[in-house]
């Protein structure tokens, strides 16, 4: 397994009290790190800490990424306890319904791209500033290949994740000039707490489409964020990295 050095670095992931944000977490706490974990489930979170707390310095701050408020609060504390914030990754979503487009629910739409998509706009607006006065930073957003293609029957985390693609992009080159990465990953299914949010039938839709054959390891997606958050990934920015165990035909 390679090792990147986050020797003296600050890192924040939401969503990172369980699945691809844990993973991601352990990755980094592992390279030397800091790590704040920013979830919404208190317990899920007590765990994640207990748990990490053996491999490096962890805090959890317990916040929800829809409120813009709460989402500029959490920035705050965590630079009151770390001085500054070097990485983001932003894994935080839900999955959604599934249903059709003729038959989505416009409350359920709205849920979905609240948290999977304005969340997304919250937490990159509130973290870059600080990485823009510093003049450094690595952004790590975790999209889907839903976002590139979009699945039937997903079509507001679909959208959302389209939305996360093209946000990533245009602070990608608004930051271009300085010495900040944003990038995202376009995974393909995960075998996470979020496949409890789907129906079989979509689990296997989205199965039967990867030449691999297999959904993606948790621990896969965190060896290509390790890099992409790294020092060493100094010139790609605005870029979308492909997990999608060869689906994706863009």
């Amino acid at each position: 397994m390679n090792k990147y050095d986050f020797t003296n670095r600050a890192a924040v992931v939401t969503g990172g009290a369980q699945g691809i944000g844990f993973a991601v977490a352990e990755r980094l706490l592992e390279g030397g790190a800091r790590v704040a974990l920013w979830d919404r489930d208190e317990a899920a979170l007590a765990s994640a800490r207990a748990s990490l707390a053996k491999t490096g310095d962890v805090d959890t701050v317990l916040v929800d990424l829809t409120d813009r408020d709460a989402v500029a609060q959490a920035a705050s504390g965590t630079l009151a306890r770390f001085e500054k914030i070097d990485v983001l990754v932003h894994s935080a979503g839900i999955a959604g319904a599934n249903a059709t487009v003729a038959d989505y629910a416009p409350d359920e739409w709205a849920r979905v791209i609240d948290v999977d998509l304005n969340a997304a706009f919250h937490v990159n607006q509130a973290v870059v500033r600080t990485m823009i006065a510093r003049g450094y930073g690595r952004i790590v957003n975790i999209a889907s290949i839903a976002g590139k293609e979009g699945n039937p029957n997903a079509s507001a985390y679909s959208a959302a994740k389209a939305g996360v693609i093209a946000l990533t992009k245009s602070l990608g080159k608004e930051t271009a000039g300085l010495d900040i990465a944003v990038n995202a990953v376009t995974p393909a299914a995960a075998r996470t707490k979020i496949f409890e949010q789907m129906k079989q039938e979509h689990i296997d839709y989205m199965l039967s489409k990867i030449p691999r054959g297999r959904f993606v390891e948790v621990k896969e997606i965190a060896a290509m964020v390790a890099w992409l958050a790294s020092s060493e990934n100094s010139f790609t920015t605005g870029a979308v990295f492909d997990l999608s165990g060869g689906r994706a035909t863009y």
